[in-house]
């Protein structure tokens, strides 16, 4: 595995311990100002991997399937961070804190239109994302160094428009609610 492998995968690990140590701050150890502290270093882990992905490329690395699975995991990450860092909020404060309300869940409309904003944020995740691919593809300026960035945006247009059936689908057959 490649350096930028590794680090999306450290990355994306740092993600989560940023977010579980900064819930552990707020929750157990009541340290509001480190949580927020912590909670609010996710987007430093975004520009490591950012530019970690960008030296590696400027170095004249050939663009590998890894380079471009670091755009898709910064548009992922800009565009729904702080909606995961909620959802881990209300489960963390819930289940290991034992406090506050128990994470609703949805079902029909309401699901569906809960879903649509889901499909907002992955259109947006995809802009930033399809964006950093668009631009390396264009400095690189060779194809046979950005194969594998136009092969991943290719992929992930096709994820979009099948999230966008996936979500007209929920409008149409409404989620019901187990038993």
């Amino acid at each position: 595995m490649n350096l930028v492998a590794w680090m999306i995968v450290a990355c994306e690990i740092a993600f989560w311990v940023v977010i579980i140590l900064g819930l552990f701050a707020r929750y157990v150890l009541k340290q509001q100002k480190l949580g927020v502290f912590l909670l609010a270093l996710t987007p430093v882990v975004d520009l490591i991997l950012l530019i970690t992905t960008g030296v590696d490329l400027y170095r004249g690395a050939t663009a590998t399937t890894a380079h471009a699975i670091a755009a898709v995991y910064i548009g992922v990450s800009i565009a729904f961070g702080k909606s995961m860092i909620q959802w881990a909020d209300e489960r963390f404060r819930y289940y290991v804190a034992k406090q506050g309300p128990k994470p609703v869940k949805l079902y029909g409309m309401e699901y569906a239109i809960n879903y649509f904003k889901s499909w907002l944020k992955h259109v947006l995740a995809y802009l930033i994302g399809a964006g950093c691919l668009a631009a390396l593809i264009y400095f690189i300026d060779d194809p046979d160094r950005t194969e594998a960035l136009s092969k991943i945006l290719k992929v992930w247009t096709l994820a979009l428009g099948i999230d966008l059936l996936i979500t007209i689908s929920n409008f149409v057959w409404p989620r019901k609610a187990n038993g």
